[in-house]
């Protein structure tokens, strides 16, 4: 029997990938503030997050924001999960720019700089049963995990092509202003790491975090398997 997924996110990239690993997750938008959410962390925590414990944050944000919705009537039965993602370079974390000026300031220093990291956090909450199946090993119902991707960019970028990328509008609303899986692969030479967590989910991670509450990976394949070999 599968294991009903459900999506706090409504990214295109991060659904693709679990199609793709056999995953056809239920989309919820979590709403989330994701600027208030970090400035209200960083207040109590007195300093600025790192990448780390920013995308841990939003993430778990995320997974937390959609526990109270009903899909068809009824509460959501199955794993929930929460995921964010932030790119650090040059010693400074940044999410989505939003505006095409500060999308194109960020590739001219990216470019620049040459290289950065993926941050991907990742939060799971067992809602099996209509509600967070907290125990010893897990208080709050949910685990979490982060991963992360080292990437070199081009080192002959020019300043049209950057442009000529930023208007078409594609890196405004992704974390680092760029996708690996979309225009920008032609301006990224290496990755090291998880490939999967530069486009935002860690399929690795994702497996893990399923198992260590005692569902196994396949129960979440809503994909028919082929019987012929």
């Amino acid at each position: 029997m599968t294991v009903p997924l459900y999506l706090a996110s409504t990214s295109p990239a991060r659904l693709a990938l679990l199609r793709a690993a056999g995953v056809e997750p239920v989309l919820i938008s979590p709403g989330v503030d994701e600027e208030a959410a970090v400035a209200r962390a960083e207040e109590a925590a007195g300093r600025v997050l790192t990448a780390s414990e920013t995308v841990s944050l939003l993430a778990r944000a995320k997974a937390e924001a959609v526990l109270d919705v009903t899909v068809d009537g009824r509460p959501l039965d199955g794993l929930v999960l929460g995921g964010d993602s932030a790119f650090e370079f040059d010693g400074e974390v940044h999410g989505k720019p939003h505006e095409p000026a500060l999308a194109l300031d960020r590739w001219r220093r990216m470019a620049e700089v040459g290289r950065g990291t993926l941050w991907s956090g990742h939060w799971l909450i067992d809602h099996r049963g209509g509600s967070p199946r907290a125990d010893a090993s897990f208080p709050s119902g949910g685990a979490g995990a982060v991963a992360s991707a080292d990437l070199v960019f081009a080192d002959d970028l020019e300043p049209e092509e950057l442009a000529a990328y930023v208007e078409t509008g594609e890196p405004l609303e992704v974390a680092g202003a760029f996708t690996i899986d979309g225009r920008a692969s032609a301006f990224i030479t290496h990755i090291e790491g998880t490939p999967s967590a530069v486009v935002g989910l860690s399929v690795p991670v994702l497996r893990s975090l399923v198992r260590g509450f005692g569902v196994s990976w396949p129960e979440l394949w809503t994909t028919p398997t082929s019987g012929a070999l």
